[in-house]
């Protein structure tokens, strides 16, 4: 794993010329991340001496501008040329405002030791809970069943199921999953986890697992949570193996990536019976296509990857790019710094307290 440097060689911040947005930046967080630099220029003991341009590229110039950047703060959602922006040789450091890294972290990127990339892991785990919540609950209780019945003017009792008494496995204890399991706590239920690091387990987690245990946790539980994040070891990871090992009758519920879950597996495993049901924030392809028997399936609850949306969403971001800008021009530890080989930074460089302080 890639250590933190203690202090960026004065050449390093000397190049940083251009800092380059795609995030929905209103005008009063461009002047936030401006009157930050001005003040790092101001700094005497930061060795940053002249002026650095803060451009909103958005999502429609993305692609044009990002070559041009020294570093880049968001989340490119359109295709970009990663080739070119390598080509360049300019950029230094991303700082996504997304937790997942599928958007950043090609090849190229992984390789180049003079590219730092940092996220936003755990900055939107309180929403994050609330979405795994909607979805549990919307699939225990049959809402999407009586949902289905309402414009038929149907008003019949159907049998629902209870949280109450279900063991809960969580596969990924990060900022999501150790969120969710601390809101799941009083709600009665046994808490399981399986985890990269599986370490540092919170009181309300009965056993924390090792991710190879992944098939264990599985066959213990009667609803499995995804918050695992998205690299080439887990595409795909969760398939029929590990579905079948489940109980019968029992739930998925996804707020992961969709492409670390088979979806056909997921599928077969609802078509049979197997699982009761299944909640779904994320889907393998994006927007879910319209052929998708999820679709048309009573028992599955769909939303479209909006588990990390909230009405500060934007305010949290930029506050943590400007505290990362701090600590990188005076070359201090980066808040949530990426093990690029892993996509996901190590749990000693999350910097789970001053997250948390935002929720």
């Amino acid at each position: 794993m890639s250590q933190p440097r203690e202090r960026l060689p004065l050449s390093e911040i000397d190049s940083v010329r251009r800092v380059v947005l795609c995030y929905p930046a209103l005008p009063r967080h461009i002047e936030q991340l401006e009157t930050t630099l001005a003040e790092l220029k101001a700094d005497p003991n930061c060795k940053l001496n002249h002026d650095v341009e803060v451009v909103d590229a958005g999502q429609e110039r993305i692609d044009e501008l990002l070559p041009t950047a020294d570093i880049f703060i968001g989340h490119a959602k359109v295709p970009v040329d990663w080739d070119r922006v390598l080509a360049a040789g300019r950029l230094g450091w991303i700082q996504s405002s997304a937790a997942g890294l599928d958007h950043c972290l090609v090849p190229g990127v992984i390789a180049n030791p003079n590219i730092m990339v940092s996220s936003a892991s755990g900055l939107f785990a309180p929403q994050v809970a609330e979405q795994t919540f909607a979805l549990l609950f919307g699939v225990l209780r049959r809402i999407g069943l009586f949902e289905r019945a309402r414009p038929k003017r149907e008003f019949i009792r159907l049998p629902t199921d209870d949280l109450r008494g279900k063991t809960i496995g969580i596969v990924g204890l990060g900022g999501n999953g150790r969120a969710i399991a601390a809101k799941l706590a009083p709600w009665d239920v046994r808490l399981i986890a399986t985890d990269y690091y599986p370490e540092d387990c919170p009181t309300e987690v009965e056993t924390l697992w090792p991710a190879d245990r992944v098939n264990d946790l599985f066959a213990a539980s009667d609803i499995v949570i995804l918050t695992l994040p998205l690299n080439a070891s887990t595409r795909k990871w969760i398939g029929a193996e590990q579905i079948a090992a489940m109980k019968p009758g029992g739930y998925l519920i996804n707020v992961a990536r969709g492409q670390v879950l088979d979806e056909e597996a997921l599928i077969d495993a609802l078509q049979s019976g197997h699982l009761a049901g299944a909640g779904v924030d994320v889907t393998y392809t994006e927007p879910l296509p319209e052929d998708s028997p999820l679709w048309d399936d009573p028992n599955v609850l769909i939303t479209p990857h909006v588990g990390a949306q909230s009405a500060r969403r934007v305010d949290d971001s930029n506050d943590l790019a400007c505290v990362n800008l701090r600590r990188y021009f005076h070359g201090e530890t980066i808040i949530n710094r990426v093990d690029k080989t892993l996509g996901f930074p190590h749990p000693n460089d999350s910097h789970a307290a001053w997250v948390q302080s935002r929720s």
